[in-house]
């Protein structure tokens, strides 16, 4: 059974079948006749799904739910029920489906269609939009998807898929979207062009590995490489992405400083925890980002100021010392942060009172730092249950 809001993304992606003309009565030539006779005979009905109740090979297939033809070819094909719920299909992709070669659109709904994906679909030459996310695939992605030029859209999440990343896939001139997430992919990150129109690319949950590819396209306003063994600096890479809504790399290798300029972007989440940054947090300016998640890396320093503007913020399992700045007591009392977690760091002191101001929406933590907590409060379980760092780790402790 799908979730729900998977199958709302799904539904979402299928949006653009919607912008064709409205279809012409013509027949069918025989090509595309036969391609989905075998499309048919390769694809079955999950139980509770009925996608393929109506495809009745007496009737006009252009008027087969998820067919949209042109003229007298198939212009667009959504395999599957799109609404949120359907189980969707089983089964394999045919070879075939390259005969449909006037097709533009192709799509698939989540469910358990399995075996590798075709080799054929680049003759569809004027192929512009392809999702199979979230089903069974396996095997490679075929370098021969390098040659369809018109793909705007690549969505092969969420599989089985092995490998690495085609070279040329990745330097496709129309692309604007690549989504090749949780799949069992290796290697390294091919290079883009320069002037790629790329402005979405998700490759979380592989098994990715070298340095983030200096030739990032600049138009670039998503980028999720989390949960990968990618590794090496980023402060050279990063602040050329001025774009950037949303921001991903946690869970790989990661080192260096963290470039200050990042926390200047129009971001609505910034996500680097459990990478091993180190180095001071050196801000350009103001930080107008809401979601910013920094645990589980070597930072140190002072804490700077300015990331109280965050709502959620996550500078656990670090190491910056002093105190935490009033700027951070203000917006705690004034139910402004949701969560501040600062344990296991070595910080000395938090001007913040009595425990009862806290708003019961504010999430604190202060525990195994060079102080005794001002305020007890309820802390992650991962956190411990030891409130203050041993003497002979705190400087100033150890001077008394």
């Amino acid at each position: 059974m799908v979730a729900p809001a998977a199958a709302a993304a799904i539904a979402l992606l299928l949006i653009p079948i919607l912008l064709f003309p409205a279809p012409m009565a013509a027949v069918l030539i025989p090509t595309d006749y036969l391609a989905l006779q075998s499309i048919r005979k390769s694809l079955s009905d999950l139980p509770g799904s009925t996608y393929f109740a109506s495809w009745d090979f007496t009737a006009d297939p252009c008027s087969f739910p998820g067919v949209l033809c042109r003229d007298d070819r198939v212009v667009a094909l959504a395999l599957g029920d799109p609404r949120a719920g359907s189980p969707g299909l089983s089964g394999h992709l045919p070879p075939t489906l390259g005969r449909l070669s006037a097709l533009a659109e192709l799509s698939l709904v989540p469910g358990s269609v399995s075996g590798p994906i075709p080799t054929s679909i680049s003759l569809c030459s004027t192929l512009r939009f392809l999702a199979l996310s979230r089903n069974l695939l396996s095997g490679p992605i075929p370098p021969s998807l390098s040659s369809l030029a018109h793909l705007r859209v690549i969505d092969l999440g969420f599989n089985f898929l092995s490998g690495t990343i085609p070279p040329l896939l990745p330097r496709l001139p129309s692309m604007s979207t690549l989504i090749l997430a949780g799949n069992r992919l290796s290697g390294p990150i091919p290079s883009f062009a320069l002037n790629s129109p790329l402005v979405r690319l998700d490759l979380q949950h592989n098994r990715l590995s070298g340095q983030i590819p200096v030739s990032l396209p600049t138009s670039l306003r998503y980028l999720s490489l989390s949960s990968n063994q990618l590794s090496g600096p980023v402060d050279r890479i990063l602040p050329s992405l001025h774009r950037l809504t949303f921001l991903d790399l946690s869970s790989n290798s990661f080192s260096g400083p963290i470039p200050g300029s990042i926390f200047a972007l129009p971001l609505s989440s910034l996500r680097l925890q459990r990478n091993y940054f180190s180095g001071d947090l050196r801000l350009s300016g103001p930080v107008r980002i809401p979601y910013i998640d920094l645990s589980f890396n070597r930072l140190g320093g002072r804490i700077p100021a300015a990331l109280s503007a965050a709502e959620w913020l996550y500078l656990d399992y670090n190491r910056f010392i002093g105190e935490v700045p009033t700027g951070f007591v203000d917006r705690i009392l004034k139910g402004e942060m949701r969560v501040l977690y600062l344990q296991h760091n070595f910080l000395t002191g938090m001007a913040i009172g009595s425990p009862s101001k806290i708003p019961m929406i504010t999430s604190l933590c202060l525990q195994f730092n060079c102080m005794v907590p001002p305020v007890q409060t309820a802390c992650p379980a991962r956190a411990g249950q030891q409130r203050t760092r041993p003497a002979e780790q705190c400087p100033k402790w150890r001077k008394v």
